[in-house]
This record gives C-alpha cells, sequence and structure tokens, in this order.
C-alpha cells in the first residue's frame, strides 16, 4: 500500500466532487489539517473514516487503498469482513461509552457525598477533610469527563491526536 498514491487518491475524489479540504474535514468530522495529511500521505485515514469514505465516494476500500480505480468489486467476504471489524469498532465504542457513562455516575455520587459531609456538621478532623476534597475531586474529574465524552470533545480530540 503506498500512502502518497492513496492520498493522490483521495485528493482526486474531493475534486472530482467539486469539495474544499475544509468541506470534506467537515463531511467526516475531522480538522482540515487531517485531510491535508491524508492528502500528501503522511497519515491514512482510520477504517471508519475509510468506510464512510469508500460510501461517499462510490467507490470500495481495495480501491482507496490502492489508490486507483479497479473494475472489479470487492468481493462478499472481504466485504463481510470488513463490516464485520467495523461492527467491532462500533461496539467499542459503545463499550466505552457506558465505561464513561459510569465515571459520570460515579463523580455526581461523590459530589452528592461530598454534599452530605459539608451539610452535616462534622467536627473538622484531618480525615474529614480528607474525605471531603477527595469526593470533591473526584467528582470534578469524573464530572468534566464525562462531560467532554458525552458531548463528543473527547472522542474528536483523541482521534485528532491518533491521526
Amino acid at each position: 500500500m503506498d500512502q502518497v498514491k492513496t492520498g493522490a487518491f483521495i485528493k482526486k475524489l474531493r475534486t472530482e466532487k467539486g469539495l474544499t479540504q475544509e468541506q470534506l474535514a467537515e463531511k467526516f468530522n475531522v480538522s482540515r489539517r487531517t485531510v491535508s495529511r491524508w492528502e500528501t500521505g503522511s497519515n491514512m485515514p482510520d477504517l471508519d473514516v475509510l468506510i464512510e469514505m469508500s460510501d461517499y465516494f462510490d467507490v470500495d476500500i481495495r480501491e482507496l487503498l490502492d489508490g486507483e480505480r479497479k473494475d472489479r468489486k470487492m468481493d462478499k467476504e472481504l466485504e463481510e469482513t470488513v463490516l464485520m471489524v467495523a461492527d467491532y469498532s462500533s461496539n467499542e465504542k459503545k463499550r466505552i461509552k457506558r465505561i464513561m457513562c459510569s465515571y459520570f455516575i460515579a463523580g455526581t455520587t461523590a459530589l452528592l457525598t461530598n454534599g452530605i459531609l459539608d451539610f452535616c456538621d462534622l467536627p473538622e478532623t484531618f480525615w474529614i477533610g480528607f474525605a471531603k476534597g477527595s469526593t470533591f475531586g473526584l467528582a470534578l474529574v469524573a464530572m468534566l469527563l464525562g462531560l467532554a465524552y458525552a458531548s463528543g470533545h473527547l472522542a474528536r480530540f483523541i482521534a485528532i491526536n491518533r491521526r
């Protein structure tokens, strides 16, 4: 697989559709810089993006990876394999989302615990102060992480850093 050839093919497909790098980046939820890296061959799109590209540009994945159009279509077995990999990727994302929701719930619980500790008139000992600080810190970190994930910012940040 020649990344430069693949990148040139992606650029050709983009220009055939009359799109700018910015428009293509918006279509696939990546940065314009990422599209530029694909087109120069310095980086390759992730598998899920390749599948979306093949549908969008109406070419098969082998054509994208080879960097040229073919006359034959992807055989059924290879297509099923790619779809299974994409399904695995989707299941992995769902699993991570459940984990992040658990962190969010744990953070909310810690915040409630912190509120209860503040509401009760307990003597200010080292351990009470430690519990208040720990629950507040855990709540803050978990809630920020949960909000970043739920809003999609965390996924975009990870995707941009991987590409």
